[in-house]
């Protein structure tokens, strides 16, 4: 038996809603991504860019990593830092939660709080994280470029969600923060059966709807639900694989994570409710020729001093 934390990422069950959305003509399923050791998707691509970097040399006993984070890949990197005897230091933007800065020190990483600030500023969190990472000779992750992304998710999420289904899929609803999972999940996907649908769910006031519909990002605007939309589509987002969007608003997402919460006793967070409220979209419509299946990227304890879980 082995006794290595990190061995326990991956293989998060896949549930079906019982009650959210049961009068629909299409079931959906949901990945629990939340229970992962660190609570979050971002396990793993945390240790797929950590394997990635000491396989090529890169990554070195002793270094410190870097990395720009809304929250959750910084806990993932945590996680791995502690198992390998790395530094680590997270660079965050302002909207971030109390409670993900909390934990990251808590976890032992050196924080670093940004404006939110757009990609063209030097303040931009991502580019901070580079900028430190050249001046000091750090190891970035880089999340948003990192090709090791995706292809953890082609090779683990994907594969897990062909296997706990047995292929039934007619949709693959998610969200887009860095683009690897939607990516990686959504080509291995279609590699399976080209007739899956593949449906990004986008806050209302992030410009990557307009991306994959047009080809050109929307306007920048403001939203308050963490870890995906962006001013502008991250690398690792890739357009030709997804098929359709569904637009997200705040309430949606909020209302719908506290449903989650409620009414399946599914602890998840607020891109969770995002993604659900797109799923029921698409599972309303009765398009798509089987379940359709979404992400729980994080739990609620990212959240508890958010307004919108607030009782």
């Amino acid at each position: 038996m082995s006794q290595d934390i990190l061995k326990q990422i991956g293989r998060t069950p896949l549930v079906r809603l019982g009650r959210i959305g049961n009068d629909l003509p299409r079931e959906i399923w949901v990945k629990c991504e939340h229970l992962n050791p660190g609570g979050s998707i971002k396990d793993r691509i945390a240790l797929a860019i950590v394997d990635d970097a000491e396989a090529r040399g890169i990554l070195r006993p002793g270094m410190t990593l870097i990395e720009a984070t809304a929250g959750n890949t910084g806990v993932g990197l945590a996680l791995v830092a502690a198992a390998r005897g790395y530094g680590l230091v997270c660079v965050m933007p302002e909207k971030m939660s109390f409670d993900k800065r909390s934990a990251l020190a808590t976890l032992g990483a050196k924080v670093i709080i940004t404006p939110n600030a757009p990609p063209s500023s030097n303040d931009n969190f991502r580019n901070v994280a580079q900028r430190l990472s050249r001046e000091n000779g750090w190891f970035l992750a880089d999340q948003f470029r990192n090709p090791a992304n995706v292809r953890i998710h082609e090779e683990t999420t994907a594969e897990e969600i062909i296997d706990q289904t047995g292929g039934s899929i007619g949709a693959f609803v998610a969200g887009a923060g860095t683009g690897g999972t939607i990516s990686g999940v959504g080509r291995r996907l279609k590699a399976y059966r080209k007739d899956i649908t593949v449906i990004l769910a986008d806050p209302v006031g992030s410009a990557l709807a307009d991306w994959i519909e047009t080809g050109t990002p929307g306007p920048d605007g403001s939203y308050a639900v963490e870890g995906i939309g962006a001013a502008e589509p991250p690398a690792n987002l890739h357009r030709d694989v997804i098929d359709g969007v569904e637009r997200i608003s705040d309430d949606e997402s909020f209302e719908m994570a506290r449903r989650l919460i409620r009414e399946e006793g599914l602890l998840a967070g607020g891109s969770s409710g995002t993604n659900v409220a797109a799923a029921i979209r698409v599972a309303a419509r009765g398009q798509v020729d089987g379940p359709i299946v979404t992400i729980l990227p994080d739990g609620w304890d990212r959240y508890r001093s958010r307004p919108w879980l607030q009782v």
